[in-house]
């Protein structure tokens, strides 16, 4: 019998846990055709719905709590390692410290529904100071949601099981192509988007220690700090002289932007992403001497280069 329903049938609430746990771990196991799989069963006597609920919200919990204190431990070093494994460099970061600047714990609700939130979302909420018993119960609902939902789905498609049992091959044959099919279009969308965006970034991006030069020569030059404000909770300092601005309000403040010098942009993306994405849309509306910073924050600190504190402008998530 096919992938996974067969497997399914003989492991059960085992392969539930563990298949939920690796996808909530960062493996790129995708758990969507398990849970269809098992709520379609649940309306035989093959899995129960109960259990196989318990099962995936538990793996999801012990994923995401070991995160939370990862996060709060190790904040934005953390963030850049999980970026670079899932592929998802471009935007995953700054997405999820928007949402919670936003949203604050109810981000927790849906994020297990977005690609790129989901992963990223607990040790956030770890960095940004988040209570614990708070972070456990948002997290804990949302983790019952998307688990419900997923079986649930598969649940309406159980009763063609009890009209037709040899439907049961045929979804196992579905669920099992769905599964490879998802893997290999995750590898390849996020490939090609980093390695497209890498290509423009070879051209455009200026190294810290040209930066520096400029600056001990006195040239003009602009920087902006594009990081999230919550970014700047564990590590409030900037580069001498930056403004702060996040992309979308620095592009429509486009008009206040010199033209007749280097306009240098910086984050703590991996690949310099964002900087890199707001320098192509500056591009666009004219100024034409928008680059991104090499290595970003964390390569100007790192080459013991000088920084300036800065008062924070929002206190940490409650």
């Amino acid at each position: 019998m096919a992938l996974p329903t067969g497997i399914l049938i003989t492991y059960g609430y085992l392969l539930i846990f563990g298949w939920v746990l690796l996808e909530q771990a960062g493996f790129p196991l995708p758990a969507t055709p398990v849970l269809l799989a098992a709520g379609a069963l649940s309306v035989t006597e093959h899995i129960r719905f109960s259990e196989a609920l318990l099962a995936g919200v538990a793996a999801c919990l012990l994923a995401d709590v070991t995160w939370f204190f990862l996060g709060k431990r190790y904040g934005h070093y953390l963030l850049r390692l999980l970026c670079r494994f899932s592929l998802e460099a471009t935007t995953c970061v700054r997405r999820t410290h928007e949402s919670f600047g936003r949203r604050g714990a109810y981000t927790l609700l849906f994020a297990k529904f977005v690609p790129g939130l989901s992963i990223v979302a607990p040790p956030v909420a770890g960095q940004t100071g988040m209570r614990f018993r708070r972070f456990l119960v948002f997290d804990a609902i949302g983790a019952t949601i998307w688990v419900g939902s997923l079986l649930l789905g598969g649940r309406l498609f159980g009763d063609l099981l009890m009209r037709d049992p040899s439907a049961l091959n045929l979804i196992g044959r579905f669920a099992g192509g769905l599964l490879l099919a998802g893997i290999v279009l995750f590898f390849a969308s996020r490939l090609y988007r980093r390695e497209s965006l890498l290509r423009r970034l070879r051209t455009a991006r200026l190294e810290p220690v040209a930066l520096k030069g400029m600056m001990d020569r006195g040239e003009a030059v602009y920087i902006v700090d594009l990081r999230h404000p919550l970014e700047l909770v564990p590590d409030p300092f900037t580069l001498p002289g930056a403004l702060h601005f996040s992309p979308e309000e620095l592009s429509l403040r486009s008009g206040e932007i010199p033209h007749d010098r280097d306009v240098v942009l910086y984050c703590t993306c991996p690949s310099e992403a964002t900087a890199a994405k707001t320098a192509m849309t500056l591009h666009k509306l004219g100024i034409d001497r928008a680059r991104p910073l090499r290595g970003g924050y964390d390569e100007w600190k790192r080459l013991g280069y000088p920084v300036q504190q800065i008062e924070l402008a929002a206190a940490a998530i409650r």
